[in-house]
């Protein structure tokens, strides 16, 4: 059974959200919570599988409340936001977060995402990563210590990186490495531990962070 934790400052939403995901048989919601301090206390002693986290919220808010569910726990967090291209968003997947949705997500895409995420894989629809990352890692593009971790990655792992930051799904890299998908999850698991990254979401951000990706480059 997966475990969600819905924070969310809008009773509407939060409640929604809430009661979407309960409707399904393979997944519970343990708990909801009204600011950022409230997740992260319940993250923390709920333990869930993931939280469903609102971004811009009163008093701490879901880029600090992301950061903190992931220092502290095991939980993956798929953050809210109202507008596609968010200076908010970016700082939650620097912060940790595996991914965002739209609040005018559909029922299904909503369900689909949560399961998705909770299974370890990251949620940055290509087109708006793009944007996204174009739009906001110019503050720390190219800094030397993220290049000297570059240094440690095979030839193979730094191209399944390249690919990873322009959207590429494991089938896409696959196809334009001539490899096997088997090879390319070693890949990208090799490419994680070495960078000590959380997840596709981290690696995406990496990518344009370090310089290996300039914003806008096809």
């Amino acid at each position: 059974m997966l475990r969600v934790l819905v924070a969310d400052d809008q009773d509407l939403f939060r409640g929604g959200f809430a009661m979407i995901l309960d409707s399904n048989d393979d997944i519970t919601v343990v708990g909801e919570a009204a600011n950022g301090a409230e997740a992260v206390a319940k993250a923390v002693e709920l333990k869930p599988d993931l939280v469903l986290m609102d971004i811009r919220m009163p008093g701490m808010d879901g880029v600090q409340a992301t950061a903190e569910v992931c220092r502290r726990t095991e939980a993956r967090v798929l953050v809210l936001t109202m507008y596609d291209v968010d200076e908010y968003v970016y700082d939650a997947l620097r912060a940790g977060a595996s991914g965002f949705l739209l609040k005018d997500v559909r029922r299904d895409d909503l369900v689909r995402a949560v399961r998705l995420v909770a299974e370890g894989q990251s949620l940055l629809a290509p087109a708006i990563t793009r944007r996204l990352i174009a739009e906001f890692v110019g503050r720390g593009r190219g800094r030397p210590r993220l290049r000297q971790r570059l240094g440690t990655l095979t030839d193979r792992e730094m191209a399944t990186l390249r690919l990873l930051g322009r959207g590429r799904s494991n089938s896409e890299i696959a196809a334009d490495l001539v490899v096997t998908e088997h090879t390319v999850k070693t890949h990208v698991s090799n490419l994680l531990t070495k960078l000590g990254l959380r997840d596709r979401a981290q690696a995406v951000v990496f990518a344009y962070e370090s310089g290996l990706i300039v914003p806008g480059e096809d």
